[in-house]
């Protein structure tokens, strides 16, 4: 049986005991990534430079367990407005720009913790 590996990000700490990710054999989940600054805690005045982070906790996860962003399979996106899916294909299409080696995705109009704007989970393989 495989063991877990706890992954800590900046940025990460939680009010509730949740880690942001785990490994487990050659996979790793994640919780819910928020795009918060990784230096003061806080939610950025932009939603752009929220799904910044979101992205870059993404890489950096990836990296601690031993990968990169592409091992990513699937992430599961939460916005509160629909109209965010653009804001966040952005991002999306500079982390993956190969249209023939992308992740599967879905994204889910949802009521998040308050400020937040965007969240997102993740499922890799490595």
């Amino acid at each position: 049986m495989a063991k877990r590996k706890v992954i800590k990000i900046s940025g990460s700490e939680h009010d509730n005991p949740i880690p942001a990710a785990v490994k487990i054999g050659n996979m790793v989940y994640t919780s819910a990534i928020i795009g918060n600054h990784p230096e003061t805690g806080q939610i950025p005045e932009t939603v752009e430079q929220e799904i910044t982070f979101i992205f870059q906790y993404m890489e950096e996860i990836m990296n601690k367990a031993g990968g990169s962003t592409d091992d990513i399979a699937h992430l599961s996106v939460y916005v509160i407005d629909r109209k965010l899916k653009q804001k966040v294909n952005v991002e999306w299409l500079n982390t993956f720009p190969n249209p023939d080696d992308r992740p599967a995705r879905h994204t889910t109009v949802k009521d998040l913790k308050p400020g937040v704007n965007v969240q997102v989970e993740m499922v890799a393989v490595l």
